[in-house]
């Protein structure tokens, strides 16, 4: 997500680091130890960096047990990722992951679809039956590094309202773009297409403060704003959180609502995916079931239009004018997509993952449960 603060939040930063290796190996022994093959274990467990070395710790090493190894203890996410090719052709793929490791067919699938787009411009893609594929960012980045053009999405269980409705019928459904530039880092949006996502408001929580208006409307079509309420309701769906834009049309939430539906339909359409309320983790026995999620996927080859040299620098002029432009009062400085993931980077390359007392907690509960032998540094 590209969101303000984070470079200062560097700067006061109080958690301990820990270094990307101890983080890297252990998550790689621990998915193997949890049954997931070496190659794919590295997979996941650099997506799931990638996500803490740009800031969005919404979908970092945060998540490594609560959505991975939990949801493989539990019988719903299976270790070896069934990798099934359903269609094929110069331009275009459509794959199965029977239920495996989002990230893992989704890594195939980019590799493939840059080759294809090196070859012939334009390849797209699609994948049902799948599951969390971890930071969209990812995918669409690993075609920018090729100097090439990434676009993803993917649709998620329901937590969003429609315009002029109160029932949670989409997901958060990022819609997501990676262009290479002439800098040293590429323009990246990724931002999910609601007004904020459940980890926002567990924040707001925990501080005591209140959601702002406008992020969550309830049954009754008002703006809940107590945090603790609407974590309850949200589980309760006796809430739902509001499309980018916010509740009803004064403020655009329409566009928000269009671009989740888009980012739905190309998700579920394309590959034949279950949509909407068809995606649950509890099936019509009341027991658990894996999630079954679609992504897409889309990259462009600059050198069949005018050229890739040519469009990273337009691409770069563009994104220094935008930074260049007149300041509001009191701004010291304007980012473009991308920008401000680039800085935290530079703040934490050498330092490591800033680890909180819960994904501590986490990590340590992980170790004991497959006797693995790792002592972290915040337990010194």
């Amino acid at each position: 997500m590209h969101k303000c603060g984070k470079v200062d939040r560097m700067d006061k930063e109080t958690r301990p680091y820990v270094s990307w290796e101890l983080v890297g190996n252990f998550m790689v022994d621990a998915f193997q130890a949890a049954g997931v093959p070496k190659e794919d274990a590295e997979i996941c467990a650099d997506v799931l960096m990638e996500s803490d070395r740009r800031g969005i710790e919404s979908h970092g090493v945060n998540r490594f047990k609560p959505i991975y190894i939990d949801r493989i203890n539990a019988g719903i996410l299976n270790t070896t990722t069934n990798y099934e090719i359903i269609k094929e052709t110069p331009t275009t793929m459509v794959a199965d992951a029977h239920d495996g490791m989002g990230m893992v067919a989704s890594y195939k699938m980019m590799k493939s679809l840059i080759e294809k787009a090196k070859t012939y411009g334009l390849a797209m893609g699609a994948i049902r039956n799948s599951s969390h594929y971890g930071i969209a960012g990812y995918w669409a980045t690993m075609a920018s590094k090729e100097g090439l053009l990434g676009i993803t999405g993917t649709n998620a269980r329901p937590s969003t309202a429609p315009t002029f409705g109160v029932e949670n019928m989409m997901g958060t459904n990022p819609l997501t773009f990676a262009f290479p530039t002439d800098e040293e880092f590429p323009f990246v949006l990724d931002c999910a297409t609601s007004t904020v996502q459940r980890g926002k408001i567990e924040y707001y929580a925990r501080e005591g403060k209140p959601t702002p208006a406008g992020m969550v409307i309830g049954q009754d079509g008002s703006a809940m704003t107590d945090s603790r309420e609407i974590l309850d309701a949200l589980v309760a769906g006796t809430a739902a959180l509001a499309p980018l834009g916010g509740i009803g049309e004064e403020m655009a939430g329409y566009k928000g609502y269009g671009y989740a539906a888009v980012v739905e339909i190309l998700s579920a359409a394309l590959a034949g995916n279950v949509f909407m309320k068809n995606i649950t983790n509890v099936a019509a026995d009341g027991s658990k079931q894996p999630i079954s999620l679609g992504h897409f996927f889309l990259v462009i080859n600059p050198d069949f239009f005018l050229g890739g040299e040519a469009f990273r620098k337009t691409a770069g002029d563009i994104c220094r004018a935008l930074r260049a432009s007149k300041k509001a009062p009191g701004q010291e400085r304007i980012y473009t997509a991308g920008e401000k993931e680039w800085d935290v980077w530079q703040v934490r390359r050498d330092k490591g993952v800033p680890m909180g007392e819960g994904v501590q907690k986490d990590f340590m509960a992980v170790r004991d449960m497959y006797g693995l032998p790792y002592v972290f540094p915040f337990e010194k």
